[in-house]
C-alpha cells in the first residue's frame, strides 16, 4: 500500500517504544531488521547481537557472538542477510544470518585496514565492501575473492562514508573537516573534489541518490547540504544544536531531514520549502557600516587617533562589523538559524516576525547519541551511544509517513 502522508501538529513527539540493554561498553551501531521486530547491534564489548520483539514486548538476543576486537561499524544487506562488521583492529568480518535470525555462520575475514574502520558498506551491486578508518585510507575489496581492489590515502583520519552504489562514487569525512569525493573503478580510481566548510571533524554523512545530495553533520554543531548534482557546492548552513552532530538521515518522500547529537538531541528539519543560504563572511579592516578600525588596522587607528574595535559577521549579510552595529540578535530559520545569532542593525530591522517561524521542531532523546537508523516505511528510528542503551522511537507523528498494513503491531 502507498504510504500516506499525514500534518504534523508541533506538539507530536518521538514515541519511545523500547529500550534494549545488556551491552557492556558502548553500542556504536543498531540497525533495525527490515520488515521484522529486530534490531542488529554491534559494540565496543566485541558483541554481535541480534535482538528479535518476544510475545512479551521486549527485545531478547536471538544471536551473541563475540569476535576478537571491539566491533566499530557495520552494513546489514537484508535482501541476502549478509552482515559486515568492521572492527577496532582494522579487520571486516562477513557472516551470514539465518533465515530464522537464530544462527550466523561466519563467511569471509577482510585484512582491510591498519586502524579502527570508522565506516562500512557493502555494495551487492558491485560486490564490493568500502570501508575507511583511523588509519587515513579508504579501501574496496571483492567480496567474491576477498581480495583488495584499490587504497587512498587521506590526510587525516577518516570519521564516516557513503558509497553511490549506481555511479561508485565514495563520500569520505574527516576529522580536519573535509569531505573527499572520488570516483571508484575496480583497480583505479580517481579525486573529484574536496569540500570544505566545517569547522570541526565530520561526525556524519547521508547521501540522497534521487535528488543528489550530500549531508554532513559535524563537531561544529551544523549540517551542511551539498548540491553535488548540480556541482553547486554547499547551498545550505543549519545550525539548530548545541553539541557536535553524529547522525544525519534525509527522508526523500516527506522531505525532512532528522539529525542527532551528542547531547541527546534529535532535530526534524523540514527541507520542503523556500530556504536561502547563508553567506560567506566578508574581510575587511574597518567596520562596514560605521568604518571604525579593528583593532588591526594600526594605521587608520593612528590617521584617526581612535582604539581599534573587535570584528565580529553579521550571520544574515556576512559584513564585517563591530559590536555596536551588531548589538542585536535574532532567529532567522529560512538561513537556517533556528537559535539567535549575531545580526548588524540594519538586518535586524528587516527581518518580519514571520520570518522568524521555525522550520524544525527539536526533541529529547535523553541519551547520548553517537548513531541512529530510521525505517521510513514503519516510522520507527534506533538510537545507541556510550551510555549503553539502544532505544527504539515511533517516529510516524513527527515524520508524518505510516505504512498501513504489512507488518505486525507495536
Amino acid at each position: 500500500m502507498a504510504a500516506e502522508i499525514h500534518s504534523r501538529p508541533q506538539s507530536s513527539r518521538p514515541v519511545l517504544l523500547n529500550k534494549i540493554e545488556g551491552h557492556q561498553d558502548a553500542v556504536n551501531a543498531a540497525v533495525l531488521i527490515p520488515k521484522e521486530d529486530g534490531v542488529i547491534t554491534v559494540g565496543e564489548d566485541r558483541t554481535i547481537r541480534v535482538w528479535l520483539k518476544r510475545d512479551s514486548g521486549q527485545y531478547w538476543p536471538s544471536i551473541y557472538h563475540t569476535v576478537s576486537s571491539p566491533c566499530s561499524s557495520v552494513s546489514y544487506h537484508h535482501d541476502s542477510r549478509r552482515i559486515f562488521i568492521g572492527q577496532d583492529n582494522g579487520a571486516i568480518v562477513e557472516f551470514l544470518i539465518s533465515e530464522d535470525f537464530n544462527k550466523m555462520n561466519h563467511v569471509k575475514t577482510y585484512p582491510a585496514h591498519q586502524g579502527r574502520v570508522c565506516g562500512l558498506l557493502f555494495s551487492l551491486e558491485s560486490e564490493w565492501v568500502v570501508s575507511c578508518s583511523h588509519d587515513k585510507s579508504l579501501s574496496w575489496m571483492c567480496t567474491q575473492t576477498g581480495a583488495m581492489l584499490g587504497r587512498h590515502t587521506l590526510n587525516a583520519w577518516a570519521s564516516c562514508l557513503q558509497f553511490d552504489h549506481e555511479t561508485r562514487h565514495a563520500f569520505v569525512g574527516d576529522y580536519s573537516g573535509q569531505i573527499t569525493l572520488l570516483k571508484l573503478d575496480r583497480q583505479t580510481y580517481s579525486t573529484i573534489t574536496t569540500l570544505k566548510g566545517h569547522e570541526g571533524s565530520i561526525g556524519a554523512l547521508w547521501w540522497d541518490p534521487v535528488q543528489r545530495l550530500l549531508f554532513s553533520g559535524a563537531a561544529d554543531h551544523s549540517i551542511i547540504m551539498w548540491d553535488i548534482g548540480g556541482r553547486k557546492g554547499r547551498t545550505l548552513l543549519l545550525q539548530g544544536h548545541h553539541d557536535k552532530v553524529q547522525a544525519v538521515r534525509y527522508l526523500q518522500l516527506t522531505r525532512q531531514l532528522v539529525s542527532c547529537s551528542a547531547d541527546g538531541a534529535i532535530t526534524v528539519w523540514n527541507m520542503d520549502t523556500r530556504r536561502e543560504e547563508a553567506p560567506q563572511w566578508l574581510d575587511s579592516d574597518s567596520c562596514q557600516r560605521c568604518e571604525q578600525p579593528f583593532f588591526w588596522n594600526l594605521k587608520q587607528m593612528w590617521d584617526t587617533k581612535t582604539l581599534g574595535l573587535r570584528q565580529h559577521h553579521c550571520r544574515k549579510c556576512g559584513q564585517a562589523v563591530c559590536g555596536k552595529c551588531s548589538s542585536k540578535r535574532s532567529s532567522f530559520p529560512l538561513m537556517g538559524f533556528e537559535f539567535q545569532v549575531r545580526m548588524c542593525d540594519s538586518c535586524h530591522s528587516s527581518i518580519k516576525d514571520e520570518d522568524r517561524t521555525a522550520l524544525a521542531t527539536f526533541h529529547e532523546g535523553k541519551h547520548n547519541i553517537s548513531f541512529m537508523d530510521m525505517d521510513p516505511s514503519r516510522g520507527l528510528m534506533t538510537t545507541c551511544g556510550s551510555d549503553r542503551v539502544v532505544k527504539i522511537w515511533d517516529m510516524t507523528q513527527v515524520v508524518g509517513c505510516s505504512i498501513a498494513t504489512g507488518f505486525s503491531p507495536r
